[in-house]
């Protein structure tokens, strides 16, 4: 049995169709629907459509013969894997339906710029993405998180798609995990063990080649921040800032991208990556740039905001960041690693300041990172 009714909204035409689409039901189904089809744009809602058959499948592609927009939304699982087995799926617009979950008082356990991740059960992490359009960003992170497992880097790979609110969220399984913050706001005296996991699994990313072409080039999103700065800097600093980015030489080593204590999990004794929709390649001074960012330069008006960020006290942020710069060049010696801070901290700086003047709101930020930026740049002669 099928059943088919229609509702008219700001030039779209909705057709709901419900039951079962076959061979027994065809004719008087397509027979309804032309007498409901209008000339405005057309979706066809198959939320409560059980089954199709090739019968009914041929009834979409004569309307997408009179509609070229053709936007079939809310199929089943079972309806939408018959839609992607005879190629529906390449020829017009089709979706899925997503089930809805709450994640109101549920323990945030990941942040970064794209979303937030929450554990919703001891097994179940989810990640809420904060674009509501977000669905080729959780496509993306599914192929990039595929690609860097086979290449050998721990991380978790989405099975699902759900919504939260109005926003769209990817489901991991996540057994007994538990973030790097987590661990080092309760234990924060055991600062230097966690920090051995967890530059030893950033080595594993930095030593990891990646095919050309398969994941961004983050040497040319930095010279692309650098340039925007043109107008802000004295010209000087400017010219000696963008020859020293420039510079940077192509590298096809894998980088995170956001690599901090709220993406890093310890699972059963594994530390896991999280958060993969960043991943890149590039030069290691542009993952310790971020990681930097994390750390200290998102707080350099409010040393104590990494609280509120990262969910571990300044000190403890500082002491990861100096044990993992130590741990991470194998040197002890102080006026070298305060060199690599400073390259670390230029390629940051050029993010943070480019981001704050484009929110146009705070003009004491700008002049604190301009004020910094320009000091390093007066200091640093190479970034690599």
């Amino acid at each position: 049995m099928i059943n088919v009714t229609s509702k008219l909204n700001n030039g779209v035409n909705t057709i709901y169709l419900e039951g079962r689409l076959d061979s027994t039901n065809a004719t008087v189904a397509e027979t309804q629907i032309v007498e409901l089809d209008t000339e405005d744009s057309l979706v066809i809602d198959v939320e409560k459509l059980e089954y199709i058959s090739s019968v009914g499948l041929r009834i979409m592609l004569r309307l997408r013969k009179k509609h070229a927009d053709l936007a079939i939304v809310n199929a089943s699982t079972e309806v939408y894997d018959i839609f992607d087995m005879t190629g529906f799926t390449d020829m017009m617009k089709i979706s899925r339906a997503y089930r809805t979950i709450n994640v109101d008082g549920c323990e945030v356990i990941g942040q970064g710029a794209n979303g937030k991740v929450y554990r919703i059960d001891p097994d179940t992490v989810v990640k809420v993405y904060l674009n509501p359009d977000s669905l080729a960003d959780i496509e993306h992170e599914r192929d990039v998180a595929k690609k860097a497992l086979i290449l050998g880097i721990p991380t978790a790979i989405s099975y699902d798609v759900v919504k939260v609110g109005d926003h769209y969220a990817s489901m991991f399984e996540m057994l007994n995990a538990k973030s790097f913050s987590k661990l080092l706001a309760t234990n924060p005296e055991n600062v230097d063990e966690y920090a051995v996991m967890y530059v030893d699994l950033m080595k594993l990313i930095h030593g990891t080649l990646v095919p050309r072409g398969q994941l961004p080039d983050q040497r040319e999103v930095a010279i692309g921040w650098t340039k925007f700065l043109k107008d802000y800097l004295p010209a000087d600093i400017y010219e000696k800032l963008y020859a020293m980015v420039e510079a940077i030489p192509y590298d096809d080593h894998m980088l995170h991208g956001d690599y901090h204590t709220k993406n890093i999990m310890l699972q059963n004794g594994e530390v896991i990556l999280i958060d993969m929709d960043t991943l890149a390649v590039g030069h290691p001074v542009l993952e310790l740039a971020s990681m930097y960012n994390a750390y200290i330069g998102f707080h350099l008006n409010n040393p104590e905001g990494v609280k509120d960020f990262l969910g571990i006290d300044h000190m403890t942020a500082i002491r990861l960041w100096k044990k993992t710069l130590e741990l991470y060049y194998g040197s002890t010696d102080e006026a070298y690693l305060a060199d690599k801070e400073n390259k670390a901290a230029v390629v940051g700086l050029v993010r943070l300041l480019r981001r704050t003047i484009r929110r146009g709101n705070e003009p004491e930020l700008v002049k604190t990172f301009t004020d910094k930026l320009c000091d390093l740049v007066n200091k640093v002669d190479s970034l690599i």
